[in-house]
Parts: structure tokens; C-alpha cells; sequence
């Protein structure tokens, strides 16, 4: 009798848990993490060198920090054998030398335009995200790619909304005015990311309902500290920006949008982990 217990819990596993490990769901989840990383790092240079330009002194030395950041995440990437798919290499390489050429001259540029730089190349990240998630998508369990897209179409995108509101917001508070044609700019960020965040909240949810036994029900909690963050920083943005631009800090701001930035990244990391842990076999 108790041959035939360990027997069938032996299968409960075995239907819970594939016999091999899937490399390359694992390749492309560790890949995943580090262009999370390389975008983020791009981000906060590009918003942190923003407000350095427009005069905050103070951030210059987080410019370099994160700067550094772009290199490991970078050198960490070529180290997948993802990163060997011709089309996923050729994007990576062209954003590897940009970011280089583009973090020399910087400093010495003027603010709009290195805004308007480091944006296009965040364009391309993004992009290479999606081709993550298109060219991998055979090589995936089922949740694998469902999960990735979200993360790669929705999360990424998310966090370069919320990146562009922080920074440019940021340079604005540093002058302590606004134009008509910024202000617009701020509703149009901020509009792009309650949208986002719409997309986040519902698929999430059902990727949660399909898959319970892959993602842990703490990350509904989650979901919801995000869209509660996501109304709150996109309302204060268009209200202050409109009304008291002056009394804004630029670094609290900053500090608010990369803490809702966090946010975001705990769910996205949450989801990667799991992706990582649906690669396991037991061989």
C-alpha cells in the first residue's frame, strides 16, 4: 500500500514537472533579467542627466553610478545562448555602441536633445524586448510565453512611461516652470501609463487565473500597490505640474517615480522567477 501512495505521488509531481529542463526557457528568463536591468540603468541616466543639465549638480554623480550599471547589464547579456539569434545580436550590438557614443557627448549637449537621445535608444530596447519574446516563443512552455509577453509587451513599456514622466517632470521642476506645450506632454506620459497599467491589471489577473499553481496569490496584492501608484503619481504630476510647478522638489519627484518604477520591477521579477523556476526538470 504504501508502495502504491509514493507511486502516485510520484506522478502528481511528474504531471506538475516536466523530465528534462528547458535550457532555453532558463537562457531566455536570465536574458530577460538583464535587459530589466539595462533598461532601467538607461532610464535613470537618462533622467538623472536631465536634471544635471538643467541644473541640478547633485545628480551627476548618480549619472556615473548608473552608467556602470549600463555596462554590467550589457556584458551580462552576451553571456546567453539567446543572445547568439542573429536578429536579437545585431539589436544589442547597435545599442551597445549608441549607448557608448551617446553617454561620451552627453554631458556637453543640451537637455532637450539628450532627452530625445537616450529616449530613441530605450525605443530600441524595447523593441529588442519584443523580439525576446517573438523569437524565443517556440523554445517556451506555454505559461513561459504568456507571462513573457506581458512582461516584455506591457512591464517594459510601463516603466519607460513612468521613466519619462520622472525625468522630464524632473528638469521641469528644476526650472520651476512650464509651458503649455510641456504641461501637454505630461497629461500625454501619464496618460500613456494608466492605459499601460489597465493592460497590466487585466492580464495579469488571468495569466494568475489560467496558471495558479505558477504564480504565488501575493502578487495580486502587488497588481494592486502598483495601480493605486500609478493614479497617484500620474495625478500629482498633472495637477502640481499645472498649478505650483515652483514647489515641486526634483528629487523627490525623481524619487517617487523610481519608487513606482520599483514597484513594477518586483512584479516583473516576481513573474521571471517564475518563468525560471517552469524551466526546471527533473534531469
Amino acid at each position: 500500500m504504501r508502495l502504491l501512495i509514493l507511486v502516485f505521488i510520484l506522478i502528481l509531481n511528474l504531471q506538475a514537472k516536466p523530465l528534462f529542463s528547458n535550457d532555453a526557457q532558463a537562457s531566455t528568463s536570465k536574458y530577460m533579467m538583464n535587459l530589466k536591468n539595462l533598461i532601467i540603468a538607461t532610464q535613470k541616466v537618462r533622467g538623472l542627466t536631465n536634471s544635471y543639465l538643467n541644473g541640478n549638480t547633485a545628480a551627476l554623480l548618480l549619472v556615473y553610478s548608473n552608467r556602470n550599471d549600463i555596462k554590467r547589464a550589457l556584458g551580462n547579456m552576451e553571456s546567453y545562448s539567446i543572445a547568439e539569434d542573429p536578429v536579437i545580436n545585431n539589436r544589442a550590438t547597435t545599442i551597445s555602441s549608441e549607448l557608448i557614443k551617446l553617454n561620451t557627448l552627453a554631458l556637453n549637449q543640451k537637455p532637450k536633445k539628450v532627452f530625445s537621445q537616450y529616449t530613441g535608444i530605450i525605443g530600441q530596447m524595447l523593441m529588442l524586448a519584443q523580439s525576446v519574446s517573438e523569437r524565443s516563443n517556440k523554445n517556451l512552455t506555454s505559461f513561459g510565453r504568456n507571462a513573457s509577453m506581458i512582461m516584455m509587451k506591457v512591464m517594459l513599456p510601463m516603466t519607460e512611461y513612468t521613466g519619462r514622466l520622472r525625468g522630464f517632470g524632473a528638469g521641469l521642476a528644476v526650472k520651476g516652470k512650464v509651458t503649455r506645450d510641456e504641461l501637454e506632454n505630461i497629461k500625454a506620459l501619464s496618460y500613456q501609463l494608466i492605459s499601460l497599467n489597465k493592460d497590466l491589471q487585466r492580464q495579469m489577473n488571468s495569466l494568475f487565473t489560467d496558471y495558479p499553481n505558477k504564480l504565488s496569490a501575493k502578487i495580486l496584492a502587488q497588481l494592486s500597490t502598483v495601480n493605486n501608484s500609478v493614479q497617484r503619481y500620474t495625478s500629482y504630476a498633472q495637477v502640481h505640474f499645472a498649478t505650483d510647478p515652483k514647489d515641486i522638489d526634483p528629487n523627490t519627484y525623481f524619487d517617487k517615480g523610481t519608487a513606482l518604477i520599483s514597484k513594477i520591477v518586483n512584479i516583473y521579477n516576481v513573474t521571471n522567477k517564475a518563468i525560471l523556476e517552469d524551466s526546471k526538470g527533473w534531469f
